[in-house]
């Protein structure tokens, strides 16, 4: 039988991760159909409730604005999304001819993998934009990288529960600043993750491009579309490392694969994968 999978947000339109699963599974010789559901929160129940009557899924990707809400949909949560009460997978696995529903967070791993190979050593001084679900993964990607803080830029700290439950789950002492006040912290930053949606950092970078200093050191914005950003442009003219939002995705892909097709993923794979979103294959 065919095995089913598919990436769960609202909207979804603008996904690459169709186009990184269905290559990566058609080198690894695996049948597995891979699509993008439009899927909103409020709807996520009943469609669960679908997915466990057909015996074809072997997992899914969650993006926003799921990644909370699918925590009550899974039977198990697993590594980072325990902790942080945020997962972005769900793999299907067979437990005694019951299939059990089990949730991980890979953003994760994507993100230390992808700061990792831009050349981020251990304890930057790190700077977080939004205070959202992947906000927490940056959080815990940065105590991965050894920080014991993180500055994190919000509009509303009152809707920054995601931020501060993850930063108390994992030990990293964060501090919560307005988001007007962005531009001049990530000037001085070492490290700079935005965890915005796409355009949504825009004002940011406008304000930052009116400073006379700073810029040099690595910037991840976790939206890649549009691409290149804003925000990316106006870092990258003041010479600073920019990583684009797709690396990020690719590597959680990554991991998202391995859970889902019980396969290991080679550098042959990641190379495929590359070439179907058009990254470069010396991205490692």
């Amino acid at each position: 039988m065919s095995r089913r999978a598919a990436v769960l947000g609202h909207p979804i339109g603008h996904s690459k991760s169709p186009a990184l699963h269905t290559a990566a599974y058609a080198r690894l010789g695996v049948d597995i159909g891979y699509t993008a559901i439009d899927v909103t929160v409020e709807q996520l129940p009943d469609f669960m409730a679908g997915v466990a009557a057909e015996p074809e899924w072997c997992g899914l990707s969650v993006t926003m604005p799921l990644k909370t809400a699918m925590v009550a949909e899974v039977d198990e949560v697993r590594g980072a999304g325990a902790h942080l009460g945020v997962i972005n997978t769900v793999a299907f696995e067979d437990g005694n001819g019951k299939v059990r529903r089990v949730g991980y967070n890979t953003d994760v791993t994507g993100i230390v993998r992808a700061v990792g190979y831009a050349g981020v050593t251990e304890r930057p001084d790190a700077v977080i934009l939004g205070g959202g679900g992947t906000s927490a993964a940056a959080i815990a990607a940065l105590r991965e990288l050894g920080c014991g803080s993180a500055r994190v830029y919000v509009r509303d700290a009152g809707r920054a529960g995601e931020a501060i439950k993850a930063a108390d789950a994992v030990g990293l002492a964060i501090e919560l600043l307005p988001m007007a006040d962005a531009a001049e912290g990530i000037a001085t930053a070492g490290l700079v993750i935005s965890t915005l949606p796409p355009r949504a950092a825009d004002g940011i970078a406008d304000s930052f491009a009116g400073l006379g200093t700073g810029g040099g050191g690595v910037l991840l914005d976790v939206a890649y579309d549009p691409w290149p950003s804003r925000i990316a442009e106006e870092w990258q003219r003041r010479g600073g490392a920019v990583v684009p939002g797709l690396e990020m995705l690719l590597y959680q892909a990554v991991e998202q694969i391995k859970l889902f097709s019980g396969h290991d993923v080679g550098t042959d794979v990641i190379d495929v994968m590359c070439d179907s979103v058009g990254l470069p294959r010396r991205v490692r």
